[in-house]
């Protein structure tokens, strides 16, 4: 492996840096976030014409089939720009439908997802569960042209700006995951509130609604996996841009800020401060990228390093926050200033696909197993 981007996916960074500087400063952000669904069409019609909504699927479906690192390279452009949009959503969506092996299904949905046409969400959290097929329990049985649902689901991504909702359920104790179309007879859809106004989150309720099934056992519980593996990967580089944010903020303040008639950054104990964000900074770096790349090679290694990742990401994205408000004393926090939009964004991801627990859980079952 590299131990960097290549010049191909350095100037696809730069690309995706230079889009969402003019597209979305920051000013756009919030007024974004401050509109009902916090989803800007313009904008989103901007990413699917760069193709980054087709990123990694196939050129069959209209993709671009390029790898998990070019996926990140761009991600992280996002997160560097606090982008409120169904990106993350839509992405581990379309990658579960491309793993499912449903050639039908992928051949109506994949295309309209790469070309940012359409917008698909999972749904798979429930009262007390977790990010795995263990937990959940939602009830599907059999109906005239495919399965009927009947239950409720949780904290479901985007869900308001989605066309399409891909349902994780269980049918006669066989996982399955189900097609529910947004408008479906019987589906209803309740905004919940959260911290992270860049994202929003609703619960949907389900009487006896129609899907088609994508998806059942086995074929189910690997194409769910490996979404959730992609998705983690994405949102491990959406923290790394948004800490890298931070860090280049705070630093920049400390050396304007003047205490006692000296610049802040001139004491050592904020010196350490931020020599500390920038460790973290880029061991999280480190771990998402290579995470990308075994993930993406199918290396053995491939599942440890996601976990790794995504636990180690999510840790350091509170610390360098703390750290960042701390040394602006307190103002980063007012809503005046940008940074407690990126504060609460990491903690946002860092439940996201899995907190650090759960991730160290899976990573001590693989080292015992």
């Amino acid at each position: 492996m590299n131990f960097d981007l290549s010049k191909t996916q350095k100037m696809l960074q730069d690309s995706a840096r230079t889009f969402f500087q003019r597209e979305c400063p920051i000013t756009k952000v919030r007024e974004i976030i401050d509109s009902e669904d916090g989803h800007d069409k313009n904008l989103w019609t901007g990413i699917a014409e760069q193709g980054w909504t087709g990123l990694t699927l196939p050129e069959e479906n209209d993709g671009l089939a390029l790898s998990l690192v070019d996926l990140a390279a761009v991600s992280e452009e996002m997160g560097r720009a606090c982008l409120p949009s169904p990106f993350i959503a839509s992405t581990w969506a379309a990658s579960l439908i491309a793993a499912s092996g449903n050639a039908e299904l992928k051949g109506k949905l994949l295309s309209n997802l790469a070309l940012g046409e359409s917008i698909a969400t999972v749904a798979i959290l429930e009262e007390g569960s977790n990010w795995d097929s263990a937990s959940v329990h939602l009830n599907a049985e059999a109906g005239d042209s495919g399965v009927v649902l009947s239950g409720s689901k949780k904290l479901v991504l985007d869900a308001v700006s989605a066309d399409t909702i891909l349902v994780i359920a269980r049918q006669s104790d066989e996982l399955i995951v189900a097609v529910v179309d947004k408008s479906a007879e019987g589906l209803s859809i309740s905004a919940t509130a959260g911290m992270d106004l860049t994202r929003r989150y609703c619960q949907i309720d389900f009487d006896n609604v129609a899907g088609e099934v994508l998806a059942s056992g086995a074929a189910a519980e690997n194409a769910l996996k490996r979404s959730i593996q992609t998705g983690a990967i994405v949102a491990c580089a959406d923290l790394l841009g948004g800490m890298e944010w931070v860090l280049k903020t705070t630093v920049e303040y400390a050396k304007t800020r003047l205490q006692f008639g000296k610049p802040i950054g001139s004491y050592q104990a904020v010196q350490h401060q931020c020599a500390d964000m920038l460790l973290m900074n880029e061991s999280a770096r480190s771990a998402t990228y290579y995470a990308a790349w075994a993930l993406n090679e199918n290396d053995p290694a491939g599942d440890e390093a996601v976990n790794i990742a995504k636990a180690y990401c999510s840790e350091a994205a509170r610390v360098v926050g703390n750290s960042g408000i701390q040394i602006h004393g307190g103002i980063g926090f007012t809503w005046e200033h940008d940074l407690h939009l990126y504060y609460k964004r990491a903690k946002s991801s860092e439940l996201l696909f899995g907190d650090p627990i759960h991730h160290k859980e899976q990573l001590a079952e693989l080292i015992i197993a």
